[in-house]
């Protein structure tokens, strides 16, 4: 039989898909297979003579320095992994099957190029782990910080933004945005607001790398891109269209984004934009169920909560509470003069003018047609009550201009005081109620206070 002679040695070694690299007992590169050009990025002569280490990727440095321990100490490593930076500054991932010839003090190892594999395991895992996130997160914060985290494994993010994009008013917003090393969403970034606009605008990714360039066939605006070295940002398009975008961006001196990250980001974008969307939908159902349609104010059932939770901490904090009663006059004759329309903006004007009236510790709710109801919280004198009724009763006296049109009307209000007209809901609803038409059978436009209660005859 023929044997293969040692001069063909060479020839089939770069015949090879998989590299195969000497290292000596200090760590340098002395032999590196054709393949690995192909793998690393460098041809084999650059890579010859160079500290192995120095083209690991920092983060798996650590972790490589304790397999070449163990290889040494005469275990065999069939399938380590670790990932290597690219000459083009791409990211490798390297399985290795590698072995220490004590006679020879060389260590011989086989790489085999698993980065496909890697990319299409973890997006697998990123899509799974997003949907999951879209109905266990418990709002759009929760949902946006587990996106982070997910999209954080597939890529490097020392900067994360989420805008997003309101196609009825145009508004532009940014809900999230988070910095390498902070523990809550960072300080707002013009460039980052700018880049997030331009994706949303234009609908296309935008990569910008160190060199100023853009992902090919898409459009740059140099403005913002000065002083962004690294940046890469895709649209999330939903059922209605752009309604916002992601973008990332790298540290100094890592690996920089690729045309292979844009695509990987805008694949994973689609599930992101499916699970905003979702959660989305279900804050608007929530709300709905909890607001007036009308004037977006708490309905009966929330305000029914929001009074049994401040009874019960005035009952343990030994703290007033007060309800107020409200009922608008002269509204009847305004709805039949001006029509519907123009009485359902004198609610919403009004609705408006209450909340400005109150503290964002006290509620304001509509119970029916021209009647609402405010629920003042930590109290310690009756005359505080009183301040915010005349308060109200001021602001609702000022003339509301109903498309042009200027309307006067005026509050009936009437205060019931926990724990002196009442120890529960029923008793001050109650006692506000009759406080209220009281007020209005004297000509409205004034606070009531409510008659002490009367003890129950045992």
């Amino acid at each position: 039989m023929k044997k293969i002679s040692d001069a063909l040695l060479p020839t089939v070694l770069d015949l090879l898909l998989d590299a195969v690299c000497v290292v000596d007992a200090q760590g340098f590169f002395v032999f590196v297979s054709a393949a690995g050009e192909r793998i690393f990025g460098y041809p084999p002569h650059e890579m010859v003579g160079q500290p192995m280490l120095g083209f690991v990727y920092a983060e798996d440095r650590a972790r490589t320095l304790q397999a070449v321990d163990e290889i040494l100490a005469g275990t065999h490593q069939p399938h380590f992994e670790n990932r290597y930076l690219r000459k083009d500054g791409r990211v490798a991932h390297i399985m290795w099957s590698a072995h220490w010839s004590e006679a020879q003090q060389l260590r011989v190892a086989v790489a085999r190029d698993v980065t496909q594999r890697r990319r299409d395991e973890s997006m697998r895992s990123a899509l799974y782990a997003i949907s999951e996130a879209a109905h266990s997160a418990g709002d759009l914060l929760a949902l946006f910080e587990r996106i982070h985290r997910v999209i954080g494994g597939l890529l490097t993010t020392a900067n994360f933004f989420i805008a997003l994009h309101d196609g009825t008013t145009g508004e532009l917003t940014v809900p999230y945005r988070a910095h390498e090393g902070d523990t809550a969403p960072g300080p707002r970034q013009p460039q980052a607001d700018a880049l997030c606009a331009q994706v949303i605008r234009s609908g296309q990714a935008l990569l910008l790398t160190p060199g100023g360039t853009a992902a090919p066939g898409q459009s740059l605006q140099s403005g913002p891109a000065d002083d962004l070295p690294n940046w890469l940002g895709v649209p999330l398009k939903g059922q209605q269209g752009t309604i916002g975008a992601l973008v990332v961006q790298s540290g100094a001196g890592v690996a920089r984004y690729t045309g292979g990250d844009v695509e990987l980001l805008q694949f994973v974008s689609l599930q992101v934009a499916a699970a905003i969307e979702r959660k989305q939908s279900e804050a608007r159902l929530r709300h709905a169920a909890c607001h007036d349609p009308l004037t977006d104010l708490p309905n009966r059932s929330v305000l029914h909560e929001r009074l049994q939770a401040a009874l019960v901490q005035a009952r343990q904090n030994g703290a007033r509470l007060s309800l107020l009663y409200l009922d608008l006059d002269r509204f009847k004759p305004v709805n039949d003069r001006l029509g519907h329309a123009a009485g359902d903006l004198l609610l919403q004007q009004a609705a408006r003018r209450l909340q400005r009236c109150l503290r964002e510790s006290d509620t304001v709710g509509r119970i029916g047609g021209d009647e609402f109801l405010v629920l003042l919280v930590g109290l310690h004198r009756m005359e505080q009550a009183l301040q915010v009724a005349e308060k109200i009763r001021a602001a609702l006296g000022e003339p509301f201009d109903l498309a042009g049109e200027p309307v006067r009307i005026s509050p009936s209000i009437g205060m019931a005081l926990y724990p002196e007209h009442g120890v529960d809901e029923r008793q001050l609803m109650l006692q506000a109620d009759q406080a209220m038409y009281q007020a209005k059978r004297q000509g409205g436009n004034r606070v009531q206070l409510a008659a002490p209660a009367v003890p129950a005859i045992s």
